[in-house]
């Protein structure tokens, strides 16, 4: 994904999306790149996951408040409803996404 194709392809994305704002040279980004491919074969036809890396596309990596990464944007209907900032196990990433697809309630 990029800048020019961030606007059709998540705000606009008819299904739930996580966002991996990364960069090549970032260890922690490499380590849950697995995470999410895992996830995108898991939760496929019901949650889009699409990276961004942010040394190529520093428009949209300011427009997220990217000042970390990895971080991982959990999206609906084009709004952030959850951040998470760096290399978070497995399991949290899987249930913030079952929040975001509706498996899950919202935590308390």
């Amino acid at each position: 994904m990029t800048d020019d194709t961030f606007q059709k392809k998540v705000v606009e994305s008819p299904l739930p999306v996580l966002v991996d704002l990364w960069a090549p040279w970032c260890g922690p980004c490499r380590s849950i790149a697995p995470v999410l491919e895992d996830l995108a074969r898991k939760y496929h036809g019901r949650l889009t996951v699409a990276k961004l890396n942010v040394d190529e596309n520093p428009y949209t990596a300011r427009q997220m408040e990217a000042m970390s990464i990895p971080l991982l944007l959990f999206m609906k209907n084009g709004r952030v409803l959850q951040r998470l900032v760096g290399a978070y196990p497995a399991s949290e990433i899987e249930k913030a996404v079952r929040v975001l697809v509706g498996d899950s309630p919202l935590p308390s």
